[in-house]
């Protein structure tokens, strides 16, 4: 039986904020999902432990600046007590991104951003956002990820003969690795960029879907905890070995070519009718284009389809791609459809994907399989 399915009927939701206004508005935008029923409202942290015991949500949005016991001291008391997924709801400040990205660590499944000018009816803009989120914490198959493993280095490369796709790949190791993620991906992302060594001989280059302001917090945090240079992409650098470049949050990002084997980054507002904005499709399917069989595509936990297609333009231009696991994925939904293509020459656990990238980028001669 899958753990941490919600029995059949609504799914069950608590609304935790300390402003009267904010759980109003989160909850009529909740039911108007039938989809969805809210069971209870919580005022304070202490109030909503409370409530999560004797009501038994299925899923809670919390809020983190709170009296009395606060949104991370919610988490803290879940995750060591009563695990439940998470919707954090997180104003759009620096302080609101960092400490939202603290509740990633501490558990919480994912986020949506309260607009700023939050006493007005444009609240509604994340009606959408807000109950795709709830659904997918409802479904996942695991509510909570596993706290955060200490960083140590991957293993020295090993060498094993490829098969079926050798020829395509023999020599020609990749010097940009593209990265997609999405629900899940914060969390997934400060578990596997600390493992990669300081010396990778690619460049890496991130789309995380993430609210606006959050990307250069994002960034700052995991470049502190990595032997990797991480930082929020600026338009025209170039990808460097051992850097990694998180798209900003709004901003589509793709690659130009500065000679046979450089490649820098662009940034730009189009495609404007893109699903997402970073989007990994616009950003793969230009490393597909202008990077060719030099290009690494890695697609991780996320919901929906964004990257399915920008996977198999690198595959089909001879680059080497890799899928994270169903079993290690908050959410199988961006690896499930790159699987279902056909497309991955690699699936394994979250935490092989390192070891997975130091592989491929150095030169080492991976069995091209699935699984």
């Amino acid at each position: 039986m899958t753990p941490n399915v919600p029995s059949p009927g609504p799914i069950r939701v608590l609304v935790t904020d300390d402003s009267a206004f904010m759980r109003t508005a989160l909850t009529r935008m909740i039911q108007s999902d039938p989809a969805l029923e809210v069971i209870g409202a919580a005022h304070n942290g202490k109030d909503a432990l409370e409530k999560i015991a004797r009501l038994d949500p299925d899923v809670i949005t919390l809020d983190i600046e709170m009296p009395l016991l606060n949104g991370l001291g919610v988490l803290r008391h879940l995750r060591d007590q009563n695990p439940k997924p998470v919707i954090m709801v997180s104003s759009l400040t620096q302080e609101g991104a960092e400490a939202t990205l603290e509740a990633f660590e501490l558990g919480a499944f994912d986020c949506v951003a309260k607009t700023r000018s939050f006493a007005t009816l444009d609240i509604l803009q994340i009606r959408e956002d807000l109950i795709s989120k709830i659904k997918a914490a409802a479904e996942a198959r695991r509510s909570l990820p596993k706290p955060v493993r200490r960083a140590v280095r991957p293993s020295a490369p090993r060498k094993v003969r490829f098969s079926n796709r050798v020829l395509r790949h023999e020599g020609l190791a990749p010097s940009v690795v593209a990265l997609g993620t999405s629900t899940g991906g914060p969390k997934a992302l400060q578990e596997i960029l600390p493992l990669l060594p300081a010396d990778l001989s690619a460049g890496i280059v991130i789309v995380q879907h993430m609210p606006e302001g959050f990307t250069g917090p994002f960034a700052q945090r995991l470049d502190a905890r990595s032997q990797l240079q991480v930082r929020e992409a600026v338009d025209g650098e170039p990808v460097a070995p051992g850097v990694a470049l998180i798209a900003p949050a709004t901003w589509h990002l793709t690659f130009v070519r500065a000679s046979a084997s450089l490649f820098n980054v662009r940034l730009a507002k189009e495609p404007a009718n893109a699903l997402h904005r970073p989007s990994v499709d616009v950003m793969m399917l230009s490393a597909a284009e202008v990077c060719g069989s030099q290009a690494m595509g890695v697609i991780m936990t996320g919901m929906g389809a964004d990257g399915a297609l920008g996977m198999k333009a690198i595959h089909e231009r001879g680059g080497f791609t890799l899928g994270q696991d169903e079993s290690t994925c908050a959410v199988y939904g961006m690896p499930r459809s790159c699987a279902e293509m056909g497309v991955l020459d690699r699936v394994v656990p979250l935490l092989q994907i390192p070891e997975e990238i130091v592989h491929a980028t150095s030169g080492a001669q991976l069995e091209s399989r699935v699984g």
